[in-house]
């Protein structure tokens, strides 16, 4: 099940973004690759890097990490029907392991480290959008702005800023 209000949309990629796209896709093709133009069918003539470790250094192919929320499983059922359960690796309350506490707080440190690692390489960058209909995206934006303030990447607010949000 997917909540449609949390896809995102609307993120502008550089240039380079781009031409690293086509070469990913261009390395990975299995037989034929088209252009419109010429010149894009050889985007490694004119891409920052050709080197496979390097060619997401900066994490563009994630989405707005700041976006994606933190679930830990899926509960679903109506009055009169049967009910689903399951944790996010698909295990069921029956099965061993079910809703670990211990990997669930690992998986959690590990998710917060994410989004601020995400946060200084796409410092600057622009952001995907999602539904501002479910109340997050602003939040989200915000959150993260104060992070890289705290860290120094973002000049501070003006006064006026400051009163106003």
């Amino acid at each position: 099940m997917k909540h449609l209000g949390t896809i995102q949309y609307g993120r502008e990629l550089e240039e380079d973004e781009v031409l690293r796209i086509n070469h990913i896709l261009k390395q990975r093709a299995t037989r034929y690759v088209a252009a419109v133009d010429r010149e894009w069918l050889y985007p490694e003539r004119r891409v920052s890097t050709t080197e496979w470790r390097a060619l997401d250094d900066d994490w563009f192919l994630l989405p707005h990490v700041w976006k994606v929320g933190f679930t830990t499983g899926i509960f679903a059922g109506g009055a009169n029907g049967p009910t689903l359960a399951a944790d996010e690796y698909g295990r069921h309350p029956w099965q061993r392991r079910f809703q670990e506490k211990r990997q669930h707080d690992i998986e959690w440190f590990q998710y917060e480290r994410s989004k601020e690692d995400w946060a200084r390489k796409r410092v600057g960058k622009s952001r995907a959008m999602t539904d501002e209909r479910i109340g997050r995206h602003s939040v989200d934006d915000k959150m993260m702005d104060d992070f890289l303030r705290e860290q120094g990447l973002l000049p501070p607010l003006a006064d006026a800023e400051v009163k106003s949000s």
